[in-house]
């Protein structure tokens, strides 16, 4: 039986439709959560990742956190040389927003602050029709992909897919469900998107209402990069070891 890891950033992450469709592909499911819950505040944790070069499939999901946020050093190094030598591999991985930013800079891309962030559901445009729909944004940052990487789609704030070798990367959230956002608009989640502008319960409304048409679209998603789909021949860009880190 294939194996697919999840790799959890933090415990707000939940595998969703995403893991439901890979489970329904035959696909052997594994977690593996690098900050722990009573280290969410302080994510310098030190931890040893598991070779993403040993299994068939690999998923990095979000994070709180910028990938230019000097706390996540400790681990976020490793986790940029595993990203490398899983492309390197040829190992299909799929990186959802900080794992989509996380394989950008892994190979030579740019992640910064974007002017505005993208927080709702909002639109995607792709010539991609599985990629063209409207998605679970959560951002406050955005991606400049690697050279050599071809941008799949797009929305009117930022890069909002790519592709690369065996890598896609999406800046929304395909994974998202009810029970996901609910983890988001905790307490401090709440304060963050006060801060932001935004408004919580609002937020939740809209999930309740999009969850079931993203959830097929999540599953069209998976069939479409299991498919290779999204993958093209140009050479794809390689990251080393000892790349510059984003902070």
């Amino acid at each position: 039986m294939p194996r697919a890891l999840f790799l959890l950033h933090d415990h707000q992450a939940l595998a969703g439709p995403i893991g439901d469709r890979l489970a329904e592909r035959g696909y052997d499911l594994e977690a593996f959560l690098i900050v722990p819950p009573e280290r969410w505040a302080a994510p310098d944790v030190p931890r040893a990742l598991p070779s993403l070069c040993a299994y068939d499939l690999v998923v990095a999901l979000g994070a709180p956190w910028s990938v230019f946020d000097e706390r996540i050093q400790p681990w976020f190094e490793a986790e940029l040389a595993e990203l490398q030598a899983a492309v390197a591999a040829e190992v299909p991985i799929l990186g959802i927003c900080f794992g989509a930013q996380a394989l950008a800079v892994a190979h030579g891309g740019v992640v910064e602050r974007a002017p505005r962030h993208e927080i709702g559901w909002m639109p995607v445009r792709s010539s991609f029709a599985v990629l063209a729909k409207t998605w679970l944004q959560y951002h406050f940052d955005r991606i400049t992909p690697p050279p050599g990487a071809r941008v799949l789609a797009e929305s009117a704030r930022a890069v909002q897919a790519f592709s690369f070798g065996s890598a896609l990367g999406v800046q929304f959230h395909p994974e998202a469900t009810e029970a996901l956002v609910a983890l988001w608009c905790d307490d401090a989640g709440r304060a963050e998107l006060v801060e932001a502008g935004e408004d919580a319960d609002a937020l939740l409304a809209a999930t309740a209402a999009a969850a079931p048409a993203s959830a097929a679209q999540a599953r069209e998603l998976v069939d479409a990069f299991c498919r290779g789909d999204f993958r093209h021949r140009d050479t794809p860009p390689r990251g080393t070891s000892g790349a510059p880190l984003p902070w």
